[in-house]
């Protein structure tokens, strides 16, 4: 069994963090890790007949900002050309859909903090 580098570590810790949470939300989750051409998207979940597209950003400490800032416009562009192509493989292109982040601040720590940005961006 490989050794996942610090920072994948950190990830895939944030992301049963933020499945746990949505879960407890009374999301449904369809897919984490869902890999397109244009990259990953964390996970996918629903929750209604709303499809909702989840980044997940994980901080052990804020040196470089917060979690929930590390979503620049290019990386929104990115996730929305994602979801538009899981939405096409699933049969779903007429159906609703949301842009959230679950962003983690301090993720190891006591101070650890976790917050869940509904509608946190539009696709453009």
């Amino acid at each position: 069994m490989a050794v996942l580098p610090y920072r994948q570590l950190i990830g895939k810790k944030g992301e049963d963090l933020a499945c746990r949470e949505l879960e407890r939300r009374g999301h449904t989750i369809l897919a984490r890790r869902y890999r397109t051409r244009f990259g990953e998207i964390d996970i996918v979940s629903e929750i209604g007949d709303l499809v909702v597209f989840v980044e997940v950003k994980a901080r052990s400490s804020n040196r470089f900002g917060e979690a929930a800032d590390q979503i620049p416009a290019w990386k929104q562009r990115r996730i929305a050309a994602m979801a538009l192509d899981y939405l096409a493989f699933v049969d779903r292109l007429n159906d609703d859909c949301r842009f959230d982040v679950v962003a983690i601040d301090g993720i190891g720590t006591s101070a650890e903090r976790l917050r869940v940005i509904e509608g946190a961006f539009l696709a453009r």
